[in-house]
């Protein structure tokens, strides 16, 4: 299938190097609205919706082909490559860092510069690595997705959200996970918070921006620390945005971190 059909692929803008934007978990493209347009000027704009969520083909979502997040790191360098992208900047929220970091390692020609926003290697505590989860932590939150996806999302949403002044933002994350196939998130859920990327951090060359958020019980800051004293030569900013979706809490804050590093 063409994957600009398959991934639902829109461009904008009219400058030379592409900025691909990857959505998280239970979203889509969508979601990119209000920090995207502004890179239009500068920015050959890309982009997409992973197989799944959004308007995606539901019928080339594959058990095994998504059994990891090399399947979706396979689909970044498939669209690069039908729309004859090298050199590109790609901007991942939350597990789309991790995929997008797994396919600069695979082709660093396709992509050049990672925006890693709220990166996690590992969200569950091992040691001296601290997470954010216990193990039993997250088996719970997988049993309660399996058994309530519903409740599952209007619980955890506005826990991932923050920013308790502003409902709408968590009303808006729920109905993404409500719009989301359950089989398909649910899948989706265990390859995100089962995964353990850590042993992927040294191999990446690629300059990485890590944007940090305040008060993200996604990704806390411990993480962010982590991710960048395991990168060579990247850079962290802690930003004042609080809660786990920077692009829609605080896109103009997101925008500039972004602007200032490239």
């Amino acid at each position: 299938m063409d994957p600009l059909v398959r991934n639902n692929v829109k461009v904008a803008g009219g400058g030379q190097q592409a900025i691909i934007f990857a959505h998280g978990f239970g979203c889509d493209q969508h979601m990119w609205r209000y920090v995207a347009p502004a890179f239009e000027p500068t920015h050959r704009v890309v982009l997409f919706d992973h197989v799944g969520n959004g308007g995606s083909h539901l019928g080339a979502w594959d058990a095994d082909k998504y059994g990891s997040l090399e399947g979706y790191a396979q689909d970044v360098l498939e669209i690069c490559r039908a729309l004859e992208i090298r050199d590109a900047v790609f901007v991942g929220h939350s597990v789309s860092a991790m995929i997008g970091l797994i396919a600069a390692k695979r082709d660093p020609g396709a992509l050049s510069r990672l925006v890693l926003v709220g990166p996690s290697p590992c969200y569950i505590d091992d040691g001296d690595y601290v997470g954010g989860f216990a193990r039993g932590d997250i088996e719970e939150l997988l049993q309660f997705m399996d058994s309530n996806y519903l409740g599952w999302s209007s619980m955890l949403a506005p826990q991932i959200m923050r920013n308790v002044d502003r409902p709408e933002l968590a009303e808006e994350l729920t109905n993404s996970f409500c719009r989301t196939d359950p089989e398909i998130a649910k899948h989706f859920a265990r390859v995100t918070f089962l995964s353990d990327n850590r042993d992927d951090l040294e191999d990446v060359r690629t300059p990485c921006l890590i944007l940090q958020c305040s008060d993200d019980v996604i990704a806390p800051e411990p993480v962010g620390r982590y991710v960048q004293s395991r990168l060579p030569g990247s850079e962290l900013v802690l930003m004042k945005a609080t809660g786990h979706c920077p692009n829609l809490s605080a896109p103009e804050e997101t925008i500039a971190a972004i602007r200032q590093w490239l």
